[in-house]
Protein backbone atom coordinates (compact mmCIF):
# COMPACT_ATOMS: atom_id res chain seq x y z
CA UNK A 1 0.00 0.00 0.00
CA UNK A 2 1.40 3.17 -0.94
CA UNK A 3 1.96 5.61 1.90
CA UNK A 4 1.23 9.49 1.60
CA UNK A 5 4.91 10.57 0.87
CA UNK A 6 5.18 8.11 -2.30
CA UNK A 7 2.83 10.19 -3.89
CA UNK A 8 3.81 13.34 -6.02
CA UNK A 9 3.88 16.91 -3.95
CA UNK A 10 1.07 18.25 -5.17
CA UNK A 11 -0.98 15.20 -4.21
CA UNK A 12 0.58 15.31 -0.68
CA UNK A 13 -0.23 18.98 -0.10
CA UNK A 14 -3.51 18.39 -2.00
CA UNK A 15 -4.12 15.63 0.86
CA UNK A 16 -2.73 17.98 4.17
CA UNK A 17 -5.15 20.71 3.04
CA UNK A 18 -8.34 18.33 2.17
CA UNK A 19 -7.77 16.71 5.44
CA UNK A 20 -7.81 20.45 7.41
CA UNK A 21 -10.50 21.46 5.99
CA UNK A 22 -12.25 18.29 6.42
CA UNK A 23 -11.75 18.37 10.38
CA UNK A 24 -12.67 21.71 10.61
CA UNK A 25 -15.86 20.99 9.27
CA UNK A 26 -16.41 17.63 11.79
CA UNK A 27 -15.40 19.54 14.54
CA UNK A 28 -18.04 22.53 13.90
CA UNK A 29 -20.88 19.98 13.08
CA UNK A 30 -20.62 18.21 16.13
CA UNK A 31 -19.90 21.62 17.99
CA UNK A 32 -23.23 22.94 16.68
CA UNK A 33 -25.11 19.55 17.33
CA UNK A 34 -23.82 19.39 20.90
CA UNK A 35 -24.37 23.50 21.89
CA UNK A 36 -28.20 22.28 21.67
CA UNK A 37 -29.94 25.95 20.78
CA UNK A 38 -33.37 24.37 22.02
CA UNK A 39 -32.53 23.35 25.29
CA UNK A 40 -30.55 26.68 25.59
CA UNK A 41 -33.93 28.73 24.98
CA UNK A 42 -35.95 26.00 26.86
CA UNK A 43 -36.81 28.57 29.39
CA UNK A 44 -38.24 30.78 26.70
CA UNK A 45 -40.47 27.72 25.75
CA UNK A 46 -41.51 26.95 28.82
CA UNK A 47 -42.50 30.61 29.60
CA UNK A 48 -44.70 30.47 26.55
CA UNK A 49 -46.63 27.39 27.19
CA UNK A 50 -47.00 28.20 30.99
CA UNK A 51 -48.72 31.18 29.19
CA UNK A 52 -50.94 29.31 27.51
CA UNK A 53 -51.83 27.07 30.27
CA UNK A 54 -53.37 30.27 32.38
CA UNK A 55 -55.60 31.03 29.49
CA UNK A 56 -56.89 27.44 28.78
CA UNK A 57 -59.84 26.28 30.53
CA UNK A 58 -60.16 24.05 33.15
CA UNK A 59 -59.93 19.72 33.02
CA UNK A 60 -63.43 20.04 34.03
CA UNK A 61 -64.66 22.25 31.23
CA UNK A 62 -66.29 20.02 28.08
CA UNK A 63 -64.15 18.56 25.83
CA UNK A 64 -65.78 21.14 23.04
CA UNK A 65 -64.72 23.97 25.00
CA UNK A 66 -60.74 23.10 25.62
CA UNK A 67 -61.06 21.95 21.61
CA UNK A 68 -62.20 25.90 20.83
CA UNK A 69 -59.65 27.28 23.01
CA UNK A 70 -56.58 25.31 21.43
CA UNK A 71 -57.82 26.26 17.81
CA UNK A 72 -57.96 29.79 19.26
CA UNK A 73 -54.23 29.70 19.92
CA UNK A 74 -53.42 27.96 16.52
CA UNK A 75 -54.69 30.64 14.72
CA UNK A 76 -52.80 33.38 17.12
CA UNK A 77 -49.70 31.83 16.98
CA UNK A 78 -49.59 29.71 13.33
CA UNK A 79 -48.24 26.59 15.26
CA UNK A 80 -49.87 23.19 15.71
CA UNK A 81 -51.18 22.53 19.35
CA UNK A 82 -52.74 19.43 20.55
CA UNK A 83 -54.18 18.76 23.77
CA UNK A 84 -54.66 15.55 25.90
CA UNK A 85 -56.06 14.67 29.18
CA UNK A 86 -54.48 13.09 32.07
CA UNK A 87 -55.21 8.87 30.33
CA UNK A 88 -53.66 10.13 27.16
CA UNK A 89 -57.31 10.95 25.48
CA UNK A 90 -56.93 13.74 22.98
CA UNK A 91 -58.73 16.72 23.73
CA UNK A 92 -58.06 19.16 20.86
CA UNK A 93 -59.78 18.34 17.26
CA UNK A 94 -57.67 16.25 15.64
CA UNK A 95 -54.93 17.53 13.03
CA UNK A 96 -53.44 16.00 9.95
CA UNK A 97 -50.80 14.83 9.63
CA UNK A 98 -51.62 14.27 13.93
CA UNK A 99 -49.71 14.94 16.51
CA UNK A 100 -49.09 11.40 18.42
CA UNK A 101 -49.00 11.34 22.40
CA UNK A 102 -45.88 12.11 24.34
CA UNK A 103 -44.05 8.94 25.55
CA UNK A 104 -43.15 10.77 28.20
CA UNK A 105 -44.11 13.70 30.58
CA UNK A 106 -42.43 15.34 33.55
CA UNK A 107 -42.74 18.81 34.71
CA UNK A 108 -40.59 21.72 33.26
CA UNK A 109 -41.19 21.16 29.33
CA UNK A 110 -38.75 19.61 27.14
CA UNK A 111 -38.83 18.54 23.62
CA UNK A 112 -39.73 14.97 22.92
CA UNK A 113 -37.82 15.04 19.35
CA UNK A 114 -34.04 15.25 17.96
CA UNK A 115 -35.42 18.28 15.53
CA UNK A 116 -37.38 21.13 18.68
CA UNK A 117 -40.09 20.49 16.78
CA UNK A 118 -42.15 19.77 19.25
CA UNK A 119 -42.30 20.87 22.74
CA UNK A 120 -44.26 18.90 25.56
CA UNK A 121 -45.65 20.95 28.51
CA UNK A 122 -47.62 19.16 31.62
CA UNK A 123 -50.12 21.06 32.75
CA UNK A 124 -50.97 21.12 36.75
CA UNK A 125 -53.76 18.82 36.25
CA UNK A 126 -51.56 16.37 34.42
CA UNK A 127 -52.87 17.67 31.31
CA UNK A 128 -50.27 16.98 28.01
CA UNK A 129 -50.06 20.12 25.78
CA UNK A 130 -47.92 19.35 22.78
CA UNK A 131 -46.94 22.72 20.80
CA UNK A 132 -45.24 21.82 17.29
CA UNK A 133 -43.59 24.69 15.52
CA UNK A 134 -43.08 24.73 12.06
CA UNK A 135 -41.66 22.28 10.57
CA UNK A 136 -38.50 23.30 8.44
CA UNK A 137 -36.73 23.47 12.13
CA UNK A 138 -36.03 19.56 11.39
CA UNK A 139 -34.45 19.96 7.86
CA UNK A 140 -32.15 23.35 9.59
CA UNK A 141 -29.61 19.96 11.20
CA UNK A 142 -29.34 18.77 7.10
CA UNK A 143 -28.87 21.89 5.59
CA UNK A 144 -26.08 23.64 7.94
CA UNK A 145 -24.11 20.15 7.13
CA UNK A 146 -25.18 20.54 3.69
CA UNK A 147 -23.61 24.04 3.63
CA UNK A 148 -20.60 22.85 5.82
CA UNK A 149 -19.78 20.22 2.89
CA UNK A 150 -19.97 22.06 0.02
CA UNK A 151 -18.17 25.11 1.95
CA UNK A 152 -15.64 21.90 2.08
CA UNK A 153 -15.71 20.76 -1.66
CA UNK A 154 -15.84 24.80 -2.86
CA UNK A 155 -12.39 25.07 -1.21
CA UNK A 156 -11.00 21.98 -1.98
CA UNK A 157 -11.89 22.40 -5.70
CA UNK A 158 -9.91 25.93 -5.30
CA UNK A 159 -7.03 24.68 -3.77
CA UNK A 160 -5.96 21.78 -6.14
CA UNK A 161 -5.34 24.23 -9.11
CA UNK A 162 -3.60 26.47 -6.91
CA UNK A 163 -1.13 23.75 -5.01
CA UNK A 164 -0.82 22.22 -8.73
CA UNK A 165 0.44 25.37 -10.34
CA UNK A 166 2.36 25.84 -7.16
CA UNK A 167 4.26 22.63 -7.55
CA UNK A 168 4.32 22.66 -11.60
CA UNK A 169 6.41 25.24 -11.37
CA UNK A 170 8.66 23.14 -8.40
CA UNK A 171 8.58 20.46 -10.56
CA UNK A 172 10.13 22.76 -13.98
CA UNK A 173 12.94 23.57 -11.67
CA UNK A 174 13.65 20.18 -10.94
CA UNK A 175 13.28 19.11 -14.72
CA UNK A 176 15.85 22.43 -15.18
CA UNK A 177 18.27 20.75 -12.44
CA UNK A 178 18.39 17.48 -13.93
CA UNK A 179 19.04 18.76 -17.42
CA UNK A 180 22.02 21.08 -15.51
CA UNK A 181 23.19 18.08 -14.25
CA UNK A 182 23.44 16.03 -17.03
CA UNK A 183 25.21 18.52 -18.77
CA UNK A 184 23.05 21.34 -20.76
CA UNK A 185 24.54 24.24 -19.21
CA UNK A 186 21.83 26.25 -21.53
CA UNK A 187 18.96 24.59 -18.78
CA UNK A 188 16.83 27.64 -17.65
CA UNK A 189 13.44 27.98 -15.43
CA UNK A 190 11.06 30.62 -16.74
CA UNK A 191 10.31 32.83 -13.52
CA UNK A 192 7.25 34.14 -12.90
CA UNK A 193 5.42 35.69 -9.82
CA UNK A 194 7.19 37.40 -7.17
CA UNK A 195 7.13 34.88 -4.64
CA UNK A 196 9.54 32.24 -3.11
CA UNK A 197 9.70 29.99 -5.80
CA UNK A 198 10.29 33.34 -8.59
CA UNK A 199 12.96 33.97 -6.21
CA UNK A 200 14.52 30.46 -6.50
CA UNK A 201 13.91 30.06 -9.94
CA UNK A 202 16.09 33.75 -10.58
CA UNK A 203 19.28 32.11 -8.18
CA UNK A 204 18.90 28.85 -10.35
CA UNK A 205 19.24 30.75 -13.61
CA UNK A 206 21.57 32.98 -12.15
CA UNK A 207 23.86 30.63 -11.07
CA UNK A 208 23.32 28.29 -14.26
CA UNK A 209 24.57 31.51 -16.09
CA UNK A 210 27.64 31.98 -14.02
CA UNK A 211 28.73 27.88 -14.38
CA UNK A 212 27.62 28.19 -18.21
CA UNK A 213 30.24 31.28 -18.56
CA UNK A 214 32.63 29.61 -16.45
CA UNK A 215 32.93 26.51 -18.11
CA UNK A 216 32.92 28.05 -21.69
CA UNK A 217 35.83 29.70 -20.50
CA UNK A 218 37.50 27.30 -19.25
CA UNK A 219 36.93 25.35 -22.97
CA UNK A 220 38.10 28.53 -24.67
CA UNK A 221 41.39 29.29 -22.46
CA UNK A 222 42.17 25.36 -22.72
CA UNK A 223 41.77 25.59 -26.89
CA UNK A 224 43.50 28.46 -27.09
CA UNK A 225 46.58 27.67 -24.28
CA UNK A 226 47.18 24.26 -26.66
CA UNK A 227 47.41 26.63 -29.65
CA UNK A 228 49.74 28.65 -27.79
CA UNK A 229 52.31 25.87 -26.41
CA UNK A 230 52.34 24.61 -30.08
CA UNK A 231 54.57 27.22 -30.83
CA UNK A 232 57.23 26.73 -28.36
CA UNK A 233 57.58 23.20 -28.00
CA UNK A 234 57.91 23.09 -32.00
CA UNK A 235 60.81 25.45 -31.69
CA UNK A 236 62.33 23.70 -28.24
CA UNK A 237 62.11 20.80 -30.76
CA UNK A 238 63.74 22.16 -33.68
CA UNK A 239 66.44 23.34 -30.98
CA UNK A 240 67.37 20.03 -30.06
CA UNK A 241 67.63 18.90 -33.57
CA UNK A 242 70.19 22.17 -33.92
CA UNK A 243 72.43 20.70 -30.78
CA UNK A 244 74.55 18.81 -32.72
CA UNK A 245 75.60 21.63 -35.38
CA UNK A 246 75.75 24.97 -33.70
CA UNK A 247 75.36 24.48 -29.85
CA UNK A 248 75.58 27.59 -28.45
CA UNK A 249 72.03 28.91 -30.50
CA UNK A 250 69.98 25.68 -30.04
CA UNK A 251 71.13 26.30 -25.95
CA UNK A 252 69.87 29.88 -26.59
CA UNK A 253 66.69 28.85 -28.05
CA UNK A 254 66.12 26.49 -25.97
CA UNK A 255 66.49 28.98 -23.15
CA UNK A 256 63.90 31.28 -24.64
CA UNK A 257 61.35 28.86 -25.40
CA UNK A 258 61.43 27.28 -21.94
CA UNK A 259 61.09 30.58 -20.51
CA UNK A 260 58.09 31.59 -22.97
CA UNK A 261 56.39 28.10 -21.71
CA UNK A 262 57.18 28.65 -17.70
CA UNK A 263 55.65 32.19 -18.50
CA UNK A 264 52.32 31.16 -20.32
CA UNK A 265 51.86 28.27 -18.01
CA UNK A 266 52.05 30.61 -15.14
CA UNK A 267 49.83 32.87 -16.61
CA UNK A 268 47.52 30.42 -17.54
CA UNK A 269 46.72 28.82 -14.37
CA UNK A 270 46.53 32.77 -12.30
CA UNK A 271 44.16 33.28 -14.96
CA UNK A 272 42.22 30.13 -14.84
CA UNK A 273 42.44 30.33 -10.77
CA UNK A 274 41.06 34.05 -10.62
CA UNK A 275 37.92 33.14 -13.02
CA UNK A 276 37.02 29.88 -11.13
CA UNK A 277 36.10 31.52 -7.11
CA UNK A 278 36.48 34.60 -5.77
CA UNK A 279 39.69 34.51 -3.24
CA UNK A 280 40.37 31.34 -4.18
CA UNK A 281 44.28 32.02 -4.80
CA UNK A 282 46.35 31.43 -1.71
CA UNK A 283 46.91 35.47 -1.18
CA UNK A 284 45.66 37.74 1.60
CA UNK A 285 44.31 41.53 1.63
CA UNK A 286 47.06 43.56 3.85
CA UNK A 287 47.64 46.51 4.46
CA UNK A 288 49.75 47.35 1.49
CA UNK A 289 51.93 50.26 0.25
CA UNK A 290 51.05 50.56 -2.88
CA UNK A 291 53.33 53.23 -4.18
CA UNK A 292 56.10 51.40 -2.89
CA UNK A 293 55.31 48.26 -4.95
CA UNK A 294 54.70 51.01 -8.55
CA UNK A 295 58.41 52.23 -7.69
CA UNK A 296 59.80 48.99 -7.64
CA UNK A 297 58.19 48.39 -11.12
CA UNK A 298 58.79 51.72 -12.78
CA UNK A 299 62.81 51.13 -11.36
CA UNK A 300 62.67 47.86 -12.73
CA UNK A 301 61.58 49.26 -16.11
CA UNK A 302 62.97 52.54 -16.25
CA UNK A 303 59.92 54.54 -16.93
CA UNK A 304 58.73 57.31 -15.23
CA UNK A 305 56.19 56.90 -11.77
CA UNK A 306 54.22 60.31 -10.93
CA UNK A 307 52.59 58.93 -7.25
CA UNK A 308 50.83 60.16 -4.39
CA UNK A 309 51.93 57.64 -0.76
CA UNK A 310 48.83 55.32 -0.94
CA UNK A 311 48.25 52.61 1.25
CA UNK A 312 45.34 50.04 0.14
CA UNK A 313 44.04 46.40 1.75
CA UNK A 314 44.84 44.60 -1.40
CA UNK A 315 47.16 41.22 -2.77
CA UNK A 316 50.51 42.47 -2.67
CA UNK A 317 51.94 39.41 -5.36
CA UNK A 318 48.76 40.22 -7.38
CA UNK A 319 49.05 44.25 -7.66
CA UNK A 320 52.61 43.79 -8.35
CA UNK A 321 52.09 41.18 -11.45
CA UNK A 322 49.11 43.96 -12.71
CA UNK A 323 51.60 46.76 -13.28
CA UNK A 324 54.11 44.60 -14.20
CA UNK A 325 51.95 43.49 -16.96
CA UNK A 326 50.42 47.01 -17.71
CA UNK A 327 54.29 48.34 -18.00
CA UNK A 328 55.42 45.23 -20.25
CA UNK A 329 52.46 45.77 -22.24
CA UNK A 330 52.85 49.43 -23.10
CA UNK A 331 57.16 48.96 -23.65
CA UNK A 332 55.94 46.08 -26.15
CA UNK A 333 53.48 47.49 -28.44
CA UNK A 334 54.43 51.19 -27.44
CA UNK A 335 58.18 51.63 -26.39
CA UNK A 336 58.10 55.44 -25.66
CA UNK A 337 57.36 57.79 -23.23
CA UNK A 338 55.59 55.55 -20.98
CA UNK A 339 54.29 56.39 -17.74
CA UNK A 340 52.60 55.56 -14.74
CA UNK A 341 50.55 57.58 -12.72
CA UNK A 342 48.81 56.69 -9.08
CA UNK A 343 46.68 58.86 -7.15
CA UNK A 344 43.23 58.86 -5.02
CA UNK A 345 40.16 59.32 -8.07
CA UNK A 346 37.93 60.02 -4.86
CA UNK A 347 38.03 59.18 -0.93
CA UNK A 348 37.64 55.32 -1.32
CA UNK A 349 39.69 54.46 -4.45
CA UNK A 350 42.91 54.61 -6.11
CA UNK A 351 43.40 54.98 -9.42
CA UNK A 352 46.44 53.51 -11.93
CA UNK A 353 47.07 54.37 -14.75
CA UNK A 354 50.18 53.78 -17.49
CA UNK A 355 50.41 56.06 -20.30
CA UNK A 356 52.37 55.53 -23.86
CA UNK A 357 52.90 57.58 -26.72
CA UNK A 358 52.94 54.96 -29.53
CA UNK A 359 50.05 53.77 -32.23
CA UNK A 360 47.13 53.54 -29.37
CA UNK A 361 44.53 50.78 -30.28
CA UNK A 362 42.45 50.48 -32.93
CA UNK A 363 39.15 51.36 -32.34
CA UNK A 364 37.61 48.07 -34.07
CA UNK A 365 39.72 45.75 -31.29
CA UNK A 366 38.94 47.99 -28.29
CA UNK A 367 36.24 45.99 -27.57
CA UNK A 368 38.26 42.51 -27.32
CA UNK A 369 41.72 44.00 -25.76
CA UNK A 370 40.95 42.40 -22.31
CA UNK A 371 40.21 38.74 -24.14
CA UNK A 372 41.96 35.71 -23.22
CA UNK A 373 45.01 34.94 -26.23
CA UNK A 374 43.86 38.27 -28.08
CA UNK A 375 46.30 40.24 -29.48
CA UNK A 376 46.42 43.01 -31.83
CA UNK A 377 46.61 42.45 -35.68
CA UNK A 378 49.34 44.52 -35.95
CA UNK A 379 51.95 42.37 -33.20
CA UNK A 380 51.79 38.64 -32.70
CA UNK A 381 54.30 38.95 -29.69
CA UNK A 382 53.15 38.35 -26.45
CA UNK A 383 51.07 35.24 -25.10
CA UNK A 384 48.04 37.31 -25.28
CA UNK A 385 47.14 36.65 -21.26
CA UNK A 386 48.94 39.83 -20.04
CA UNK A 387 46.08 42.17 -20.53
CA UNK A 388 43.89 39.52 -19.19
CA UNK A 389 45.05 38.72 -16.29
CA UNK A 390 45.13 42.55 -15.26
CA UNK A 391 41.24 42.12 -15.60
CA UNK A 392 40.81 39.49 -13.67
CA UNK A 393 43.16 40.92 -10.77
CA UNK A 394 41.34 43.94 -11.17
CA UNK A 395 38.07 42.60 -10.48
CA UNK A 396 39.41 40.08 -7.49
CA UNK A 397 39.93 43.54 -5.82
CA UNK A 398 36.53 44.44 -7.32
CA UNK A 399 37.51 47.31 -9.12
CA UNK A 400 37.92 47.55 -13.08
CA UNK A 401 39.87 48.00 -16.11
CA UNK A 402 39.46 50.64 -19.00
CA UNK A 403 41.39 51.51 -21.89
CA UNK A 404 41.39 54.84 -23.45
CA UNK A 405 43.12 56.22 -26.84
CA UNK A 406 45.17 59.45 -25.51
CA UNK A 407 44.98 62.72 -27.42
CA UNK A 408 48.18 63.18 -29.61
CA UNK A 409 48.69 59.89 -29.97
CA UNK A 410 49.17 56.85 -27.84
CA UNK A 411 47.14 54.89 -25.01
CA UNK A 412 45.70 55.41 -21.58
CA UNK A 413 45.33 51.97 -19.17
CA UNK A 414 43.27 53.01 -16.20
CA UNK A 415 42.67 50.87 -13.12
CA UNK A 416 40.53 51.88 -10.50
CA UNK A 417 40.82 49.65 -6.94
CA UNK A 418 38.58 50.11 -3.70
CA UNK A 419 41.48 51.23 -1.28
CA UNK A 420 39.51 49.04 1.78
CA UNK A 421 37.28 45.82 1.36
CA UNK A 422 35.16 44.40 3.64
CA UNK A 423 35.29 40.68 4.35
CA UNK A 424 32.61 39.63 6.73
Amino acid sequence: MKRIADFPMHLQIFFAVLSAIVLVVLCTIILWLWNDDNNRNLSAFATFSELVEQNLPPASAQKSVQSAAIDDWMQRTHARFALFDANGQLLSRPLSPEIPLPKQARRGGFFDDGYGTRFVWQLQDKRLLVIEFSSDRRERPWLFIIMQLALAVTVALIAFPVIRRLTARLESLQQSVEALGRGNLAARVPVTGKDEVSQLAASFNRSAAQIETLVQSQKTMLANASHELRSPLMRIQMASALLAGEPAQAQHELQRSVSELDTLVEEILTLSRLEMAQKVIAGEFTATDVTALAAEECARAEIDLVAEHIVAQVDARLIRRLMRNLIENALRYAGQEVVMRLYRSDPDNLLLTVDDRGPGIPTSEMARIFEPFFRLSRNENGTGLGLALVRSISEYHDGEVSVINRGGGGASFRVRIPLLHNFT
